[in-house]
C-alpha cells in the first residue's frame, strides 16, 4: 500500500495524540494541518514538522492529501466534515460527531453520496481488550449478559471543564458507544446530574445513567469530573461485563505513569494508545483493505440519541423509552 497522506483540520490538543498515532502508523505520514487560529497552526505544524495549509479549502484541495481528520470544536465538525466528503476525501471525524442526529445523519448522507468512507472517532472500541472482550461475549465464554458498567472518575479544574458541555454529552457519548459495541442498543434510560464543585460554571460535573438492554440485563454509566477515584481498585476509567458464566474487564489503571499534568493526576497511558490503535485500522484496514469501521456513522447516531435521552431524562426526571 502506498503512504497515506492525512490532513488534519483543526490543531487543538488532540491534535497531539492523533498526529503521534500518524507518526507510529506505518505506512502514513501527517502532510499538513490547518486551524482557524493561525498562531496554533504555525506552532503546531512547527512542532510535527508538517506543511501549514492557508486554508481548509486549501488543504483540501491538495491532489497529494489521501484523507482528513475532522478534529475541530463539536460545532465546526458537520462544516469540515461535508467539506472534506465533497471534495471526496475520507474522513475521520473526532467524537462526539455532531452535536444533534440531524448533523450526523447529514454527514451520513453525504458519504453515502460521494462514495467516501466518514468514520467517527470511536477509539476506545479498538484496543485489544474491548475487542477481546466483545469476542468472549460473542462467542458465549461469558454466558448470558448480566450487566455492563462504563466508568469514568476524573477530576477536572473549572477552567478546564468550561471549555465543554456537561460530562452526559462530553464523556459519556464514550459510554454509549462502548455499550453498544459491546451489548446492542437499549431499550430505555433513567439519569440524574448534579453539580457538585464548580462556582462559575452550570454544566453538570457528575452524571449517572441506567440502560435497559434488549435480553433484560442492564448497563450503568457514571461520568464525574468532580473527584479522583484512588480507592482500591479505583473507577477512574473502567470497563467491566458480568455474564452467568464470566466476567472482564478494561482499566486506564493497569497502564499509569506517575507523571501529573493538567487533568490528570497521573498520566494513564491508555487513552494515547486507543487513538494510535484506531488510526492504525483507519490506515491499514478500512483505508487499504476496505473493511468497515468497527464503529458506524448508524451507531454515532444511536448514541446521540442515548446522549439526548439522558439530558431529557435528567431535566425531566422520569424514564425514557428509547425503542
Amino acid at each position: 500500500m502506498k503512504t497515506v497522506n492525512i490532513g488534519l483540520i483543526g490543531a487543538g490538543d488532540i491534535s497531539l495524540l492523533h498526529a503521534e498515532a500518524i507518526r507510529r502508523c506505518q505506512g502514513a505520514q501527517l502532510l499538513g494541518l490547518w486551524n482557524k487560529t493561525d498562531g496554533l497552526a504555525e506552532e503546531k505544524s512547527k512542532l510535527f514538522g508538517c506543511k501549514k495549509y492557508a486554508s481548509a479549502e486549501a488543504l483540501l484541495a491538495d491532489p497529494a492529501l489521501d484523507a482528513v481528520f475532522v478534529l475541530t470544536a463539536l460545532e465546526a465538525h458537520q462544516q469540515y466534515t461535508l467539506m472534506a466528503l465533497q471534495a471526496g476525501k475520507p474522513v475521520l471525524v473526532e467524537k462526539p460527531v455532531g452535536r444533534s442526529v440531524a448533523e450526523i445523519e447529514s454527514m451520513q448522507q453525504a458519504a453515502k453520496q460521494a462514495g467516501v468512507l466518514c468514520m467517527p472517532g470511536h477509539n476506545y472500541i479498538y484496543e485489544a481488550g474491548v475487542m477481546r472482550a466483545k469476542e468472549l461475549m460473542e462467542e458465549g465464554k461469558l454466558g448470558d449478559l448480566v450487566s455492563i458498567y462504563v466508568l469514568y472518575n476524573i477530576h477536572h479544574p473549572e477552567a478546564v471543564a468550561a471549555r465543554y458541555p456537561g460530562v452526559i454529552r462530553h464523556i459519556m457519548t464514550h459510554h454509549a458507544y462502548i455499550m453498544l459495541y459491546l451489548a446492542g442498543r437499549p431499550t430505555r434510560l433513567s439519569a440524574m446530574k448534579s453539580v457538585i464543585h464548580y462556582e462559575q460554571i452550570t454544566q453538570e460535573d457528575l452524571a449517572m445513567v441506567t440502560l435497559q438492554l434488549e435480553n433484560g440485563g442492564l448497563a450503568h454509566f457514571c461520568a464525574s469530573f468532580a473527584a479522583d477515584d484512588h480507592a482500591g481498585d479505583p473507577w477512574t476509567m473502567m470497563i467491566k461485563i458480568i455474564g452467568t458464566k464470566g466476567a472482564t474487564r478494561f482499566s486506564y489503571r493497569d497502564w499509569v505513569e506517575n507523571k501529573p499534568a493538567t487533568v490528570h493526576s497521573q498520566t494513564y497511558a491508555a487513552y494515547p494508545y486507543s487513538i494510535y490503535q484506531e488510526v492504525e485500522y483507519f490506515v491499514h484496514r478500512c483505508l487499504g483493505q476496505r473493511a468497515a469501521p468497527l464503529s458506524s456513522l448508524d451507531d454515532a447516531i444511536i448514541a446521540q440519541k442515548i446522549i439526548d435521552a439522558a439530558e431529557r431524562s435528567a431535566a425531566e426526571q422520569r424514564h425514557i423509552d428509547l425503542i
